[in-house]
């Protein structure tokens, strides 16, 4: 990555001769794309806020609906929604995925743009102090939790299925 990231000066370039513009300028950028990595870690919590709310919101929704179930014929028809939800629990999975990945692949850039920098307080300070997510004794990685949430749902909404399958029976 770090190969790719930076351009070629060429001779005529002005950084050649003023190297505080170049400086300047990598700082800027550095600035503008931490704060680019901040908004996608807001927008990933916006996301997981949206996806706790509803299948909050849903699970009461199963609970009320427990009371009229005997009103629904056929009783096979109950597992469509479950099978709906559970969908959205994959697609929430997913986006978690992704932006994992999208904020790995941020936070290696800033490490590349410290490098440049006087200072790297996130990549060689902070990041190799916290064993860079490997050590779970020093950091647990917050999407490792984020992934558990999105499961528990699943599997209560497996264990809702099961239950509406057993007493059909």
């Amino acid at each position: 990555m770090e190969n790719k990231l930076w351009n070629e000066l060429a001779e005529s370039s002005e950084y050649v001769e003023n190297k505080e513009l170049y400086q300047n300028h990598i700082i800027e950028q550095y600035k503008v794309y931490v704060e680019m990595a901040d908004r996608i870690s807001a927008r990933r919590n916006l996301a997981n806020m949206f996806f706790l709310t509803l299948n909050t919101t849903i699970l009461g929704a199963i609970g009320f609906s427990f009371e009229k179930i005997h009103l629904v014929n056929p009783k096979w028809l109950i597992l469509i929604p479950i099978l709906s939800i559970l969908i959205l629990v994959f697609v929430w999975v997913w986006l978690i995925r992704s932006y994992r990945n999208l904020n790995s692949a941020k936070y290696k850039v800033i490490g590349n743009l410290e490098k440049r920098l006087p200072a790297s307080p996130y990549w060689a300070g902070e990041w190799n102090e916290l064993g860079q997510g490997k050590d779970l004794k020093k950091y647990l990685p917050l999407t490792v939790l984020e992934n558990v949430v999105p499961i528990i749902f699943g599997l209560i909404y497996i264990i809702i299925g099961v239950f509406v399958i057993w007493i059909m029976n």
